[in-house]
């Protein structure tokens, strides 16, 4: 092998690997097991770049290398990074044999056992290696020649052993996994670039119906968290993992990804995949057919399409949308109109572009601005039919707000039948199915939501809530539990564990769950709506008025207090109030209106015949 040409040998068979990662792994082999710092990295193979350009080709030439070696940043065993100091080779290297300048075998990491199964290299072009290596093994060997050096560099490139991908004996061993974020390469400001890669990736590999994908609000949690890969399988409750890293220069982008069957840790398939931004829809696609291909899963002719059905998407138009993304998944009031606005700039750009009008209409459903939702969602779906997010939208628009029950379900069937691991319309479906009184229905799609995105405290809020109105009250505690141990600052969860123990009259308890979702953040008129009923029904009634003085205070802003003042009247017996605060909810097109005919807090009101003009106008399910 030359170094200068970047070139091995194989079974006779000339491979081409690019010089700047093999330089790399040379000097990091020259001191196994020590630091090597950047600067030193820079002197040695980049001494005229400037600082910048150095800090992109180093970032780049470690991610090949990782790459190659089938590696990870967050869970390396060859190749470790020391933050702001360098780098080191951890496996341990040995010369278990020498037969000759042209064939030899070398032990790293799985020691002489590893190199006896492995047949001799061919390597070409020796040159004596570096004195500090050579200075490592002395007493070793008496004579080593770079072809030791350069076979191990092979050894670790190109396994001898046939790929272990090909070790698959069944295609049943990989039904499940997760894109772990995508490690960004690139400068700090490109974050929202390698979070959007995951996302786009995810929604790739979900439209493949024999695979369970972990939805992205549950793989986000590790980003830049250090653990080992079969711990976060365990977590996950996957066969296996994708991860890899995205590096973005310019118009350029490199996209990175391995898979491996995290429970025993085998290293299934690496690969690299480059060219144009504009070209970064299709890597993503290649991505995830190569992975289905990988863990031989036979694509219907359906996903087969989808996979290779790549639209034309102008940048900047892309860019801005990825953005919109990002700040949206922040959540919180700040980060919405960020997206709001990163999502219009995006339509601005290219008109004919779906996505950011199905995020549009998410924000404004979610914000109770149905009629700007409406008019979003259908613009998305005249663009793009096949938008399994656009039709949940739709879906939840058409029970919550136009109360068309049959249109409705038709529309979750149809976002299901387009994604089957998206988490969102299950969750959503599950809600309305739990409105409908179709308790196991909605049961099973709860579950299924949480086996798709176990660690969203909001999905596994709503399973717990589902299971105590099945009648699992104790299995509904103990789901809230199991949220609140994950994420034990979740407003929804805090909420549902409070309903939980109003309904089995354990009010104080109730009382300091109600307390605590108000004081982390809560939906500020529904979390005073369920503090102040609490009150009342426990007979604390000056409480209650104070939490009714303080709903009425944020009307008209948030509309959904009108429902709260009616559930806080009826707490206190105020019937004629509770009837004008309901009339005030419909008045004002509250979507949680549609649940009133099966509220317990609405039992006295029920034989009134204007609680039931009310129920009959807004369809609301008996």
């Amino acid at each position: 092998m030359g170094l200068q040409s970047g070139e091995l040998r194989k079974a006779g068979v000339r491979i081409r690997v690019q010089q700047q990662p093999l330089r790399l792994l040379e000097i990091l082999l020259e001191r196994p097991g020590e630091i090597v710092t950047r600067e030193e990295l820079r002197s040695r193979i980049w001494p005229n770049e400037s600082f910048g350009d150095f800090d992109q080709a180093v970032n780049v030439a470690v991610a090949k290398l990782r790459a190659a070696l089938g590696d990870s940043a967050d869970n390396p065993r060859y190749v470790e990074t020391l933050p702001r100091r360098g780098y080191r080779f951890i496996a341990e290297v040995a010369v278990v044999n020498l037969a000759g300048a042209g064939k030899a075998e070398v032990a790293s990491e799985g020691g002489a056992a590893a190199a006896e199964e492995s047949a001799p290299v061919d390597v070409a072009g020796a040159v004596p290696p570096p004195k500090s290596f050579l200075a490592h093994h002395a007493g070793k060997v008496s004579v080593l020649t770079l072809a030791v050096l350069l076979a191990l560099v092979a050894w670790i490139f190109f396994p001898r052993h046939e790929p272990q991908v090909n070790s698959i004996a069944s295609p049943n061993l990989v039904r499940s996994l997760a894109v772990l974020p995508l490690e960004n390469l690139s400068n700090d400001s490109q974050d929202y670039f390698a979070d959007g890669m995951t996302d786009e990736l995810i929604t790739d590999l979900a439209q493949i119906g024999a695979l369970r994908v972990i939805s992205r609000t549950s793989i986000m949690p590790y980003k830049g968290v250090r653990k080992p890969l079969s711990q976060i399988a365990r977590e996950l409750n996957v066969d296996a993992v994708v991860e890899g890293t995205v590096l973005r220069s310019g118009q350029q982008v490199r996209i990175t990804a391995q898979l491996i069957r995290a429970p025993v840790d085998e290293h299934l398939w690496a690969q690299s995949y480059e060219g144009d931004v504009r070209d970064t829809l299709a890597l993503q696609k290649r991505v995830a057919r190569t992975i289905a291909e990988q863990i031989r899963i036979t694509l219907t002719p359906r996903e087969a399409a989808s996979l290779e059905n790549v639209k034309a998407v102008n940048p900047e138009a892309y860019e801005n949308y990825l953005k919109g993304r990002y700040f949206w998944n922040k959540r919180g009031a700040e980060n919405s109109k960020k997206a709001i606005d990163y999502f219009s700039l995006a339509i601005a750009n290219d008109p004919n572009y779906a996505l950011p009008h199905a995020g549009l209409a998410d924000i404004y459903q979610i914000t109770e601005r149905p009629q700007l939702a409406r008019k979003e969602v259908q613009k998305a779906l005249a663009l793009d039919d096949q938008s399994a997010e656009a039709h949940n939208s739709l879906a939840s628009l058409l029970y919550l707000f136009d109360h068309n029950w049959e249109g409705a379900d038709k529309e979750f069937q149809r976002a299901l039948e387009l994604d089957h691991n998206y988490a969102p319309a299950h969750h959503w479906y599950s809600m309305y199915l739990a409105v409908q009184g179709r308790k196991q229905e909605a049961l099973a799609e709860a579950e299924k939501a949480y086996e798709l995105d176990p660690l969203s405290p909001v999905v596994g809020a709503n399973l717990a809530k589902i299971l105590h109105e099945a009648g699992q009250d104790d299995k509904g505690i103990e789901q809230a539990n199991k949220t609140l141990d994950l994420e034990p600052g979740s407003a929804v969860t805090h909420a549902v564990l409070g309903i939980i123990y109003q309904d089995k009259r354990m009010h104080p308890e109730a009382i300091a769950e109600f307390k605590k979702a108000l004081q982390l953040g809560g939906a500020a008129a529904e979390m005073r709506g369920l503090l102040g009923y609490s009150y009342a029904v426990s007979g604390n009634r000056p409480d209650a008025e104070k939490m009714m003085a303080e709903l009425k205070a944020l009307l008209p802003t948030q509309v959904h207090a009108a429902l709260d003042l009616a559930i806080v009247s009826s707490g206190l017996g105020n019937k004629e109030d509770a009837l004008h605060w309901l009339a005030k909810a419909e008045e004002l097109h509250v979507g949680d209106l549609i649940g009133m005919a099966q509220d317990a807090r609405f039992t006295e009101l029920r034989t009134d015949p204007r609680f039931q003009a009310i129920a009959q106008r807004v369809r609301a399910p008996k």
